[in-house]
C-alpha cells in the first residue's frame, strides 16, 4: 500500500487526519511508520507550535528544523528563559522570516525584538495577516507600511535596560497612509515616556475591534484627536486593566466620535460618572455588554443599561460588589427576554432572582453563575426547567451545588453542548459520569481529573467530547 500511495495523495491524506486528542492517538504518530512517512508528514503540517531555550537552541538549528515544513500557514512559538544572549529572540524572527514563506499567522512569546527582523518578515512572509509580538520601549511603527496584509495586530511593549526615552524621526514623522488593520491589541502603553503613536492612530482607518490592556495612557498628547479618530468603525472596544483616565477618555470619544460600537468590554477601573456618561449619551446600539467592576459598578449603572440597549442579547458581570440582589431582579424584569447569553459571577445570585430569570430569559443560550455561593439545588433546578435551550453552562465554584444539580441538566438541558462543574465538591464522579453517558449533545466538559472514572473516559472519548481538568 505504502509504493502505491505517490508522495501527494499521501501528504494529502496526513493533512486530514484529526488533531491529537486526550484520549485518542495523535496524527503525529504516523511519522513513526517509516522515513518516507515521516518526511511527509512534516512537509503537510500548516499549523506549528514550537517551545524552544537558548540553551539547546541555536538560531542555525531552528533555521535547519523549519527547512522541514515548507507548508507551514500557522506558526507558534515560545521562547524560554536560560542563557540567552540580548538578540536570541531577533536572530529567531529572522529564521522564521528566511524559512516561512507561506506564513500568514505568526506568535512569539519572547524577549522584545526590535524592528530589523520584523522588517525582514513583510519581505520574505507577503501573506502574513497575523502577528503578535513584544517590541522594546520606545516603539516605532513605520514598519507597519510594508505589511499590506496585515489585519491582525497584538503587541505588547517592554522595556529594555539601559534604553534611552525617545523615538526615531521616521516613527515621529506623520505618514499619510490607509493600515488594513482591522483588530489591534495594545499591551503596556505608559503616560509618560511613549512617542510615535499620532501616526499609527492617524493610519488606523479601518480598526474595527481595539483592545487595550495593562495601558495608562494612549501616548503622546499629540496623539489624542488622532486617537478618537480611529474610533469611527469600531465595533468591538476591550479595556483591561486599564487606568482610570484612559478608561474614561476612550468612553468619551466613543460618545463623541462611533455609533458602530455593537460589543464594550471594561475590566479593571472606571470612574462611575464616566460610565453613566457613556451608558446615558451613548449613540451605539450595544449587543453585547462585559462589565468587571468591584468597586465602580452600582444599581444605577443597570437600570441606565436596560434603559438605553433595548438590543442586548450578552451581559455579563464579574465581581460586581456594589451592585445588589435587588438591583439585579429589577434589572432582569426590565430587560428584553430575547437576552441569548447571561453571566452573573461573583454576584449577589439569591433565590429569588433566580425565579425571575428562568421566567423572563427562556431563551437563553449561554448561562454562566460560576462562584456564587449563595447557589443550592432546589432554586437552580427550578430554574433549569425553564431555560431549557441552554447550551454552555459554567457553576464553576459553585459549593452548594450537589448530584441532584447534575440530573437536573441531564432532564432539562436536552440541547446542552458545553459543561463546566469544576470546584463543586458537591457533584462527585457517579454524577460525572451521568452526564457523560446521558447529555447526548455534549462536546465539552471541566472538571476535575479526580472525578473521571474509567466508564467517563472511555465514553467521552467515543462521542468525541473534549474533557478540560
Amino acid at each position: 500500500m505504502d509504493t502505491i500511495l505517490c508522495d501527494e495523495l499521501l501528504e494529502e491524506v496526513l493533512r486530514r487526519l484529526p488533531p491529537r486528542s486526550k484520549f485518542s492517538s495523535s496524527s503525529a504518530d504516523v511519522s513513526l511508520v517509516s522515513k518516507r512517512w515521516f518526511r511527509l508528514y512534516r512537509s503537510s503540517r500548516s499549523q506549528l507550535y514550537v517551545r524552544i531555550s537558548p540553551d539547546d537552541c541555536t538560531p542555525h538549528s531552528f533555521t535547519s528544523f523549519l527547512s522541514h515544513f515548507p507548508n507551514l500557514v500557522h506558526l507558534f512559538i515560545t521562547i524560554d528563559g536560560g542563557h540567552a544572549t540580548s538578540n536570541f529572540s531577533d536572530q529567531i524572527l529572522l529564521s522564521v522570516a528566511s524559512s516561512c514563506p507561506k506564513l500568514r499567522s505568526l506568535r512569539l512569546d519572547s524577549q522584545p525584538v526590535s524592528v530589523l527582523p520584523v522588517l525582514s518578515l513583510s519581505t520574505s512572509c507577503p501573506l502574513l495577516s497575523t502577528l503578535i509580538i513584544c517590541l522594546s520601549r520606545p516603539p516605532s511603527f513605520h514598519w507597519l507600511l510594508l505589511f499590506h496584509s496585515l489585519i491582525y495586530l497584538f503587541v505588547r511593549f517592554a522595556s529594555v535596560p539601559g534604553e534611552f526615552k525617545h523615538v526615531d524621526d521616521a516613527s515621529k514623522g506623520n505618514f499619510d497612509a490607509e493600515l488594513k488593520l482591522e483588530t489591534l491589541t495594545l499591551c503596556g502603553i505608559q503616560r509618560s515616556d511613549f512617542y510615535g503613536f499620532d501616526c499609527l492612530w492617524k493610519s488606523c482607518r479601518n480598526l474595527k475591534r481595539l483592545s487595550l490592556r495593562g495601558c495608562e495612557g494612549i501616548g503622546d498628547d499629540t496623539a489624542v484627536s488622532s486617537f478618537v479618530n480611529s474610533f469611527k468603525a469600531l465595533q468591538e472596544v476591550d479595556l483591561r486593566n486599564c487606568g482610570e483616565a484612559i478608561v474614561n477618555e476612550i468612553l468619551s470619544g466613543l460618545v463623541e466620535s462611533c455609533t458602530s460600537l455593537n460589543s464594550l468590554i471594561i475590566c479593571g477601573e472606571c470612574s462611575k460618572e464616566g460610565l453613566l456618561q457613556f451608558i446615558t449619551h451613548s449613540r451605539c446600539n450595544l449587543q453585547k455588554l462585559d462589565l468587571r467592576l468591584p468597586s465602580d459598578l452600582e444599581d444605577n449603572h443597570l437600570m441606565a443599561v436596560v434603559e438605553k440597549f433595548k438590543g442586548l442579547s450578552s451581559l455579563r458581570l464579574d465581581g460586581c460588589y456594589l451592585v445588589t440582589g435587588e438591583g439585579l431582579k429589577t434589572m432582569a424584569l426590565a430587560m428584553s427576554s430575547k437576552l441569548e447569553e447571561l453571566a452573573l459571577i461573583n454576584c449577589e445570585v439569591e433565590p429569588e432572582l433566580l425565579a425571575t430569570l428562568g421566567q423572563r430569559f427562556r431563551n437563553l443560550r449561554k448561562l454562566d453563575l460560576s462562584h456564587n455561593v449563595m447557589l443550592v439545588d432546589n432554586e437552580f433546578i427550578s430554574m433549569l426547567a425553564l431555560c431549557n435551550c441552554l447550551r454552555e453552562l459554567k457553576v464553576r465554584g459553585c459549593e452548594g451545588l450537589t448530584n441532584a444539580s447534575v440530573i437536573s441538566m441531564v432532564k432539562s438541558c436536552t440541547q446542552l453542548e458545553s459543561v463546566d462543574i469544576t470546584k463543586c465538591p458537591g457533584i462527585d464522579a457517579e454524577a460525572v459520569e451521568l452526564l457523560v453517558l446521558k447529555c447526548l449533545r455534549l462536546r465539552k466538559m471541566c472538571v476535575e481529573e479526580g472525578k473521571l472514572s474509567d466508564v467517563s473516559r472511555l465514553w467521552a472519548s467515543e462521542k468525541l467530547i473534549r474533557v478540560v481538568v
